[in-house]
């Protein structure tokens, strides 16, 4: 429990996994049905002590992209193939290139293991196998397994050199037999299920924080929570900047319109502080003539191109997610 300071305690969810075993556990299930996949953005709480807390990196409550597969031992190395090659993607799409991979086992020394040896030993070795076949360097590190079964991490480290667990895959023959739950397998008689755990970006906070020092603050267009910031000359520009706004917001950009009494350098200024990608400057002369002045922060293109080709060309590098 969680006790705070008056005495009232609280019991919050410190793990999504029981929660998806009770779905599984629900009614009888059949092999014909596995893999079982459930999947949930959900909130975990983990009662840190307060001198543990570090910004985003590690708190006390904080969201995972959690999913357990519930598969047969046979489905145990595709399924975990499969988690892994959706968490490389993950990290190569947003270009986080710089990590390494930790398989925690047990360390047959310790009591805070459960479940027997052999189970251990072959979840230890799928996970192993399941590497080198992706062609991925690993480090074995003893005693990193969790409580219920080994696993798989990837550590990236903060502009301090410090290490971040943020992906993680499990291969869990322990939790199934604890909650006693089974399938009817091809012979009619009940199998145990075999679970994997995975949760690509770990913890979303976590990983958001990790992720603006991996940029810098400065991330690509497709990923910069404000895309394209229009700045209008004067007043009686601002109908034309409300247009570019709307055509660009219609490509399914995130756009914002500077429409503040305040001088066009200032403005420009500003947004370049806050590493807007792009920067689109509207005078007379672009009104006229339907353009836009770009100023692209990564290319550090200047240039006055019509509106279409430069709403077309900005919709295309986010749907493609260029990491320029």
């Amino acid at each position: 429990p969680m006790e705070l300071e008056d005495g009232e305690a609280y019991l919050l969810k410190p793990m999504n996994c029981p929660h998806h075993v009770r779905i599984y556990a629900m009614r009888p299930r059949s092999y014909r049905e596995l893999p079982l996949r459930l999947a949930e953005f959900g909130t975990v709480y983990r009662f840190e002590q307060s001198g543990e807390l570090h910004g985003l990196t590690r708190v006390r409550g904080f969201t995972q992209d959690d999913a357990h597969i519930f598969c047969t031992p046979e489905q145990v190395k595709e399924e975990f193939l499969g988690v892994l090659d959706l968490t490389l993607k993950v990290f190569g799409t947003l270009g986080m290139g710089d990590f390494r991979v930790r398989i925690g086992v047990r360390d047959p020394g310790s009591d805070k293991y459960v479940g027997d040896a052999e189970h251990w030993a072959v979840a230890e070795r799928q996970i192993q196998e399941a590497c080198d076949e992706a062609g991925l360097d690993y480090t074995i590190e003893e005693g990193d397994a969790a409580f219920y079964g080994p696993k798989l991490d990837f550590v990236v480290k903060d502009v301090l050199g410090r290490e971040w667990q943020l992906g993680t895959i499990q291969v869990d023959y322990n939790l199934p037999e604890r909650f006693d739950i089974s399938y009817k397998g091809p012979d009619g008689e009940p199998h145990r299920p075999v679970m994997i755990h995975r949760a690509p970006f770990g913890s979303l906070e976590r990983f958001i924080g990790i992720l603006i020092e991996h940029f810098a603050g400065e991330f690509p267009l497709w990923l910069a929570p404000v895309q394209v910031v229009v700045v209008p000359i004067t007043d009686r520009h601002h109908d034309y900047a409300r247009k570019i706004r709307a055509e660009l917001e219609a490509a399914g950009l995130r756009v914002e319109v500077d429409d503040r009494p305040e001088r066009m350098n200032a403005k420009i200024r500003d947004a370049e502080t806050q590493k807007v990608p792009v920067i689109l400057v509207v005078g007379d002369k672009e009104q006229e003539e339907g353009t836009v002045a770009v100023r692209d922060r990564r290319s550090g293109e200047r240039a006055t191109r019509p509106l279409a080709e430069v709403v077309q060309d900005l919709a295309e590098r986010v749907r493609t997610r260029a990491r320029e």
